[in-house]
Order: structure tokens, then C-alpha cells, then sequence
């Protein structure tokens, strides 16, 4: 994933894990997009303070070692603790970052034997750093968070079940819960709903219907809907190539299904300017699903399929979708974002980025 998708893209690009490609997109987008790029400077700041942390506890275990062999032959003495220490890692994720820190933490350890070695005089020296009390409280708190995250039961109230007529497909053009499917998929529907591919349903309202370019525009309106700050695909305003190397995600069952084809006309049914002709093998529970070149780009939206001929496809054109937000931009805010994440990537990692924008709309 959405915000997940974004996170892992800035963590990839701190830790030098991007293609040389997929680093000057990203740089790009930081660029053009102040959003991601204060994202990108948090997520960075966040990430450095779980290094601090890990530094901290690896110091502060160093610290105890010392003092123990110390102890052990008879330089200091040593109070006897209470109570056993328990330390619970969250972040298993970050056990090399915490072990770059523990290494200079053994630095460190190696200076204070040496510090140490200078007053094996004096028979009475205590080893207590005042930071000790400091490193004590912090992780006093994060135990009891963590205990918290662990006895910890919510209890979510499921949502009934919606017994739908119908089923098909749309996806996002904003991260907001603004969802493109066809005009004639909703028609005539009194409650319509939108489904992910984890099975999480959404309420839906249509803000935009458009019977001629049988394209609609729905605003998901359910509280549980968690907004994605920036989507993996662009929409393209200009016309596709003839050939187009093109593939499509959508519900003609109850699982996201994957087809892909090429671009077989520059016009639709019937020598139709307002779609395109495609070659790709789709059900009728594709409808409303994106068309997407090899570039990440939306170029289109499934609308119909020739009955009479195998694998002819008509898909309404995604300068369509420009048009409709230049009708609706009086009541509805919506963003189209002109950059993607998923240009440059081998098919498979862009179904995964895209695959979470895209949903399943039933109604009834």
C-alpha cells in the first residue's frame, strides 16, 4: 500500500534500495508535490529517532555489562537489583540500525574499561552516569506501552452485510474516497457500496453522472475509509498510442483479477472520438475498471465489450475524467496528481502498488 506504499518508497530511498530510475521519479515528486516531501522529511526524522532509541538501549546495556565486570573483580560495588528487567522490541524491522548503534556503543564500552583502568586504586568507585535515571524512566515508558499494545482488547462492531444486485469495478483518482466507475453500472442503484481487496466495504455516494460518456464519479462517505496521501498511478490527459502495451485489475469475481492486451483502435464503437478500442480478454464485473499503460498511466476506462467478437473491448478515454471535474468543480474538491510511483517498475510490483486502489462496487 496508499500511505504504506509511500512510506516504503521513502524508507527504500534512505536505505539506497531504489533503481537509479525509480530514485529520479521519486526526487521528482518531491519536488512537484510539497506533501510527499514533507512526508518524506517526517518519516526520515522518525526513523532516525528509532535509531536513537536503539542506540540509547544498546548504550545503556553496555553500561550495565561494565558495571558488572567491574563489580565481578572487585573494582566497585554493585547494589543488587530488584526485580527482573524486561526489554520488548516493537521494531524488529530496524535490528540493523540498532546493531550499527550497539557497535559503537562497544566503543564506547572499550573507553570507559580504559577510564576505568586509570582508578583501579580506588577500590570505591560507582559507576552511576546521570543520564542513568533519564535512560531509566524512557524505558520504564516503553514498557508499559508495549504492555498496553498487549493486554489491550478493542472490540470492533461488524458492519452488516450488504446483500447487493450487482457488482463491478472503479478506482481511485483521490486519495480522498473519490472512485471512477461507468454511468451505467449505478444506474437506477439506491445504496451503493465499495469493496477492497481485504473484503473492507465503504458507503459510497455518486457525485457525478454522465450518461453520454458513461463515466460516474462516487465519494466514499464512511468514517472507517483511511485516506491515501498519494496514489501509485496518474491519469493521462493526452491521447495513447496505437499497440499501446495495456493491462487492467477489476472484479469480474470475488477476487481482483489481472488481463492484459494492447491498444487496438484510436476510437470506440462505431468510430466513437470519446473511447478506444482494446484488445484484452474482460467479464462483464470489469466494467468501470482501469485501462494502464506500461508507464503507470490511466488511459482508460472499461465500458463495454462486443458481443459478437472475442477479445474487442471499448474503454472511454481518461481525458474524459478531466472533463467531468471541470463540470463538478464547483461542489466537489478533487485532486489529480500528475506523477507516479509505479512508472518504472516490472509488471508485478506495479500490480501490487495499484492493486489497493482499485475496488469492487456493488449495489442495489
Amino acid at each position: 500500500m496508499n500511505d504504506i506504499l509511500l512510506l516504503d518508497a521513502i524508507e527504500r530511498y534512505k536505505n539506497g534500495e531504489m533503481t537509479p530510475q525509480e530514485k529520479v521519479f521519486f526526487e521528482e515528486m518531491r519536488k512537484s508535490n510539497p506533501e510527499i516531501d514533507h512526508l518524506a522529511v517526517e518519516h526520515t526524522l522518525f526513523l532516525l529517532e528509532l535509531e536513537k532509541l536503539g542506540g540509547i538501549k544498546a548504550y545503556k546495556n553496555t553500561l550495565t555489562e561494565v558495571e558488572n565486570k567491574l563489580a565481578n573483580e572487585g573494582i566497585i560495588s554493585k547494589k543488587q537489583s530488584q526485580g527482573k528487567s524486561k526489554v520488548i522490541y516493537l521494531w524488529n524491522r530496524y535490528r540493523r540500525t540498532i546493531a550499527v548503534a550497539a557497535c559503537i556503543a562497544g566503543i564506547v564500552s572499550i573507553l570507559t574499561l580504559s577510564m576505568a583502568s586509570l582508578y583501579s586504586g580506588h577500590k570505591e568507585v560507582t559507576i552511576q552516569p546521570l543520564v542513568a535515571h533519564k535512560l531509566n524512566q524512557i524505558e520504564n515508558k516503553v514498557n508499559q506501552i508495549e504492555s498496553q499494545l498487549n493486554n489491550s482488547t478493542v472490540t470492533i462492531p461488524a458492519k452488516p452485510i450488504f446483500e447487493a444486485n450487482f457488482s463491478a469495478t472503479g478506482f481511485l483518482i483521490d486519495g480522498n474516497g473519490y472512485i471512477v466507475t461507468n454511468a451505467h453500472v449505478i444506474n437506477n442503484a439506491k445504496n451503493l457500496v465499495v469493496e477492497n481487496k481485504k473484503g473492507d466495504q465503504y458507503y459510497t455516494t455518486a457525485v457525478y453522472v454522465n450518461k453520454i460518456t458513461d463515466l460516474a464519479i462516487l465519494k466514499i462517505i464512511d468514517s472507517s475509509f483511511k485516506k491515501i496521501s498519494f496514489l501509485p498511478y496518474s491519469i493521462k490527459k493526452s491521447s495513447a498510442d496505437l499497440g499501446e502495451q495495456i493491462f487492467t485489475l477489476g472484479y469480474p469475481r470475488e477476487e481482483i483479477v489481472y488481463g492484459e492486451g494492447y491498444l487496438s483502435a484510436k476510437s470506440g464503437y462505431s468510430g466513437d472520438t470519446t473511447s478506444y478500442q482494446v484488445s484484452i480478454s474482460v467479464n462483464p464485473g470489469n466494467s468501470g475498471g482501469p485501462i494502464i499503460n506500461k508507464n503507470g498511466e490511466v488511459i482508460g476506462i472499461i465500458s463495454s465489450k462486443q458481443i459478437n467478437a472475442d477479445g474487442v473491448v471499448f474503454a472511454i478515454k481518461s481525458n474524459n475524467i478531466y472533463n467531468a471535474l471541470n463540470e463538478i468543480n464547483k461542489t466537489e474538491t478533487i485532486k489529480l496528481q500528475g506523477s507516479t510511483l509505479a512508472k518504472g517498475l516490472d509488471r508485478v510490483h506495479q500490480i501490487k502498488k495499484i492493486e489497493d486502489c482499485v475496488f469492487m462496487v456493488k449495489g442495489n
